[in-house]
């Protein structure tokens, strides 16, 4: 019985999802973090030249962005498609991918979110939580995939903090 138990709380620690979180305080207002976290497209540009594995994402549904609203991000370890799962503007926005087999056998999905607070009149506070869960033999992997995952949403973060820095000192003024 107790080896039984064992063997079980073992599996379902394996199955535990990679999560972690990262905070950045960001001088601009709320709605303009959002509405650049929100705009799919607009990610290619303050995403470029980060050292990130994203090379290039593109919206493949029509329309403003919003929940169900569908995604391609082409990265270095090759396509993966995704959508927006949770979007409460302008404090929430919740990612979900997933990558699959050749077969169609998933191998990994992530739930990359953003949670917004406005932090005095014109700064935001960005708490980004990355959750990544990998399936069959890629479980083996979790160490590496929680240090690949941490380190790129770590670029990702701040990226977005550098390209409203960039943005504040190219302002007339």
């Amino acid at each position: 019985m107790a080896l039984s138990c064992l063997h079980r709380s073992r599996t379902l620690a394996r199955m535990r999802p990679i999560e972690f979180e990262l905070e950045r305080t960001i001088r601009a207002p709320i709605d303009q973090v959002f509405a650049r976290l929100v705009d799919i497209d607009g990610h290619n540009d303050w995403m470029a030249d980060t050292g990130s594995m994203l090379k290039h994402t593109r919206q493949t549904s029509p329309g403003k962005p919003g929940v169900g609203t569908t995604f391609v991000d082409e990265t270095s370890q090759g396509t993966v498609p995704g959508e927006i799962v949770e979007m409460e503007a302008p404090h929430t926005l919740v990612y979900h991918w997933w990558d699959s087999s050749a077969s169609g056998r998933l191998k990994f999905e992530g739930w990359p979110s953003y949670h917004l607070q406005p932090s005095g009149e014109s700064e935001t506070l960005v708490r980004h939580r990355g959750q990544l869960v990998s399936y069959g033999l890629w479980r083996l992997g979790a160490p590496i995939w929680r240090r690949m995952a941490v380190r790129e949403r770590t670029i990702t973060v701040d990226a977005l903090k550098a390209s409203f820095e960039r943005d504040a000192g190219s302002a007339p003024g």
